[in-house]
């Protein structure tokens, strides 16, 4: 047995793998984006054959596909974060009516916090109302078991299934075991038959299908190693429970461990909590007085606990969120679990040597504050750039911006003040439609990036030609998907089944003659880092009486060879931090009372030098070194 350190995302690959995964695709979002990318290696480090691998242009695109692979008998893996989930919701609803013949496996990573995301929405809730089984790892460890029992599940019982990670289970490291041979999952072919077409006298079929296979499920649930009833002292009678899921559970057992003179305890662990494991809970219920739910997000167990105990008639109160029992949005921690539980229990407060990250030590008289760090577009980052040529060109004259979620939403942060409204991917292009047919006299930008455009994008285009709207689009394009790590799109003739450093040139999307061919007339691609040039062209652009699109195109910092750096004329300075107020750029910094440049983090973009009104920050000369 070879035993490798993985993070989570990287055992929930392996466990594809293991488990013969053939088709996988997905859409980039934090924290689930590794997964896609770990597989992808594992190709190349492994010789695989006949596994395709794909980055999709989004997550409803990349569901189909995984459906399409499922219906001809293959396992498909499908990966996304919660907010992803969303975007393939049209698909997911239909998809248990019609049922599968291969496994397919959703990974949909929900992000508590949040820390990278919009919403802090539940997938659990999201798969009972799609009707979709789903399985909730509280470890990487159990990850990489769970998503190969996940495929068994689902050719069980004809259905797709969720796998539903959390930030600190994707992100989180364990040891898992690497050793083991792939071997493709027998592809059996598609099979034509009625049921595989969703007209409604199969939706009605497919429907008393879904409502007969989910209480068996829930039975089989019952009796998975995924769930479990503990007690913590198995010599007394325990009056009092604890249920929990996920991360929270690996958090609890940890506070548990902390905290001294406990009761006794019975512990129940849910790691699938759709459907609902009921004669488990049942079990776990039987004897209680009160039960404290611990979880991230929704109330979701807790919600099971009480209708189960209002079913059975159980004289057991049950405590969580819903009566301010438990923390009400953001993660768990040890810590917090630990006050949760001593609490509820009305015991001594938990020990000083449980300290948080960031706490006092103990006899320290403060504890130390937390420094606030706002996110900030990078030094050299070509959006910022975007954004200032469009905010020079429309001074004095009424405009609103707005953009879409990616790195350019940093642009909302002052000095740039670039972003008005901000609502979900293809927004950037949708939302200032609506806003101009209200508003007919300030100008509408809409904003979004170059993955972004393929994602959800095109609709916009689409619809902002047909009706005729007077708007301006701009797509940021930088080349890469930058906010989740740098993954490939349409745009950029790299695809997962290439070589890394492979372009395929000729197939790549250009999105200049995309937007001609949806019908926009005026086009124009510019440089945004030539900014007196792009200046003149947001002008244009603003000017013409119709739909116009501007492809801001410049490549992100992490794909492009630092420049040489400007400097700055201390002789010509006069500190007025003109160039700071008006950038923000971080490499921009005073230091011992002077304006300067931060060497280690400028990139060499030379936005700077044209907000200078003094001309005291030189572009490099030629010959300067890096």
């Amino acid at each position: 047995m070879t035993r490798t350190l993985c993070m989570g995302n990287q055992a929930l690959a392996l466990g594809a793998l293991k488990a013969g995964v053939t088709v996988v695709s997905g859409y980039p979002g934090t924290p689930s984006s590794e997964i896609v990318e770990h597989i992808s290696a594992q190709i190349k480090a492994r010789g695989l054959a006949n596994l395709h691998v794909e980055w999709s242009s989004n997550e409803k695109t990349a569901l189909e596909v995984g459906a399409g692979a499922a219906f001809s008998g293959a396992r498909a893996l499908v990966t996304m974060k919660q907010v992803g989930l969303n975007v393939a919701a049209d698909a997911l609803l239909s998809l248990p009516y019609l049922g599968v013949k291969g496994g397919l496996v959703l990974v949909v990573a929900d992000d508590p916090g949040p820390i990278s995301s919009q919403t802090e929405q539940d997938t659990r809730q999201f798969a009972a109302f799609a009707k979709v089984p789903t399985l909730d790892p509280s470890t990487p460890e159990e990850a990489f078991e769970m998503i190969q029992d996940a495929f068994e599940l689902s050719e069980r019982y004809n259905t797709p299934v969720i796998v539903r990670p959390t930030t600190r289970v994707n992100h989180g490291t364990a040891l898992i075991d690497t050793e083991f041979t792939y071997t493709p999952h027998e592809t059996s072919g598609f099979e034509r038959g009625p049921r595989w077409v969703v007209i409604p006298g199969r939706a009605y079929q497919g429907h008393l299908e879904i409502l007969e296979r989910l209480p068996r499920i829930a039975t089989e649930f019952s009796e998975s190693r995924y769930n479990s009833i503990e007690n913590t002292n198995s010599a007394a009678v325990s009056r009092i429970g604890i249920a929990s899921n996920g991360i929270s559970y690996a958090y609890l057992r940890d506070a548990l461990s902390q905290l001294d003179k406990l009761d006794p305890l019975r512990l129940f662990k849910v790691g699938t909590p759709f459907p609902f494991p009921e004669k488990l809970a049942l079990e776990f219920l039987e004897g209680l007085n009160e039960v404290l739910v611990l979880e991230e997000l929704e109330p979701v167990i807790e919600r099971e606990l009480i209708q189960i105990a209002g079913k059975y008639h159980l004289p057991v109160k049950v405590y969580g969120r819903l009566t301010g029992h438990a923390t009400l949005a953001g993660e768990n921690s040890v810590n917090i679990l630990a006050e949760k539980v001593a609490d509820f229990l009305k015991d001594e407060p938990f020990p000083n040597e449980v300290i948080d990250i960031g706490s006092a030590l103990p006899g320290d008289p403060t504890p130390p504050g937390i420094p606030a760090r706002p996110p900030v577009l990078c030094a050299g980052c070509p959006h910022r750039a975007s954004y200032y040529a469009v905010k020079k060109a429309m001074r004095g004259r009424p405009a609103v911006f707005s953009a879409d979620i990616g790195c350019y939403t940093l642009g909302n942060a002052l000095p740039l003040d670039m972003v008005d409204t901000n609502i979900c991917m293809g927004g950037g292009f949708t939302v200032p439609q609506g806003m101009n047919w209200a508003q007919p006299d300030v100008h509408h930008f809409g904003f979004l990036g170059d993955s972004t455009f393929f994602a959800s994008g095109l609709t916009g285009v689409a619809n902002a030609v047909y009706n005729q709207a007077k708007i301006t689009l701009c797509v940021l394009d930088n080349s890469i998907t930058a906010m989740t790590g740098s993954q490939p799109h349409p745009g950029t003739g790299l695809r997962m089944s290439f070589d890394a450093t492979q372009r395929d040139a000729e197939n790549a999307l250009r999105i200049p003659a995309v937007l001609r061919a949806l019908g926009v007339e005026f086009v124009e691609e510019v440089d945004p880092l030539d900014l007196e040039k792009a200046i003149s062209v947001v002008r244009a652009a603003a000017d013409y009486d119709g739909v116009s699109a501007l492809v801001f195109k410049a490549p992100c910092i992490t794909v492009a060879p630092p420049q040489p750096q400007p400097s700055i004329n201390l002789e010509t300075c006069t500190n007025c931090k003109v160039c700071i107020k008006s950038i923000g750029c971080p490499a921009l910094i005073v230091y011992e009372g002077q304006v300067t440049i931060d060497k280690t983090l400028c990139y060499g973009c030379k936005l700077c030098t044209y907000t200078c009104p003094f001309k005291a920050i030189e572009p490099a000369k030629a010959g300067d070194a890096q």
